[in-house]
């Protein structure tokens, strides 16, 4: 079974936002002839390296909630200028939503067991998925979601 892990999504406060800020970035490296991946770097690297490469996710918490997803395909160490060694999580540009799932705020990374991670919204059974990115967020906040 996948092991995955979920990461707050800092500056981002929809998965609209988190999907132009892609776009974006993958345009800007190919507008300088760079290989258009995108990666997410963090200082801590993973050590359950091969499970999370087994069909893992990295699940992304926006606004106070789990709400979408995107598999991981490599996870690659370096050290950078500093002489810090740190992690690029090499993501699928696919952004997958998910039934919302509310999480604290936390520091770095955590690891998330695929039994205790969010549905698929396209898998889900509460019909959120008809309701618009907007009212989910009001929802949410006041905690009907």
């Amino acid at each position: 079974m996948a092991l995955n892990l979920v990461k707050l999504c800092v500056g981002c406060d929809s998965i609209e936002t988190l999907a132009a800020w892609i776009d974006f970035r993958l345009e800007e490296k190919r507008a300088a002839g760079l290989l258009p991946e995108q990666f997410h770097t963090t200082r801590m690297v993973p050590k359950r390296v091969e499970e999370l490469l087994a069909g893992g996710s990295l699940y992304w918490v926006i606004k106070g909630n789990i709400q979408c997803r995107q598999r991981l395909l490599e996870i690659r160490t370096f050290t950078d200028d500093e002489g810090i060694n740190r992690c690029h999580l090499v993501l699928e540009p696919k952004i997958i939503p998910t039934e919302w799932q509310p999480r604290r705020a936390f520091q770095g990374w955590r690891y998330l067991n695929a039994e205790d991670a969010p549905l698929d919204e396209a898998a889900g059974k509460s019909g959120r998925a008809a309701l618009p990115a907007e009212l989910r967020r009001e929802l949410a906040e006041l905690g009907l979601l």
